[in-house]
């Protein structure tokens, strides 16, 4: 059996394999990442940092892009900022 990561995503309880990324784990949640200025939903495009349509919030820290962070265990991720 594979080990499991659990993390919170805007307050919800996710689980993904170990190894995943905190992009991963915010799909797994919702498909909506961020807004954009005028209120569309913006999601990962690149998947590799380039982009910035991934940036959340992880642990209290904002502009992080979620494509290239690795989930552990007890994170908890904000798309709101």
């Amino acid at each position: 059996m594979s080990a499991r990561v659990r993390l919170h995503v805007d307050a919800q309880l996710v689980e993904v394999p170990a190894g995943a990324s905190v992009a991963a784990a915010v799909a797994q949640a919702t498909l909506r990442f961020r807004e954009s200025s005028s209120g569309q939903p913006r999601a990962p495009l690149c998947g590799m940092g380039v982009c910035f349509e991934c940036r959340v919030r992880i642990d209290g820290i904002g502009q992080q892009r979620a494509c290239l962070v690795d989930a552990r265990d007890g994170m908890q991720v904000r798309t709101d900022g």
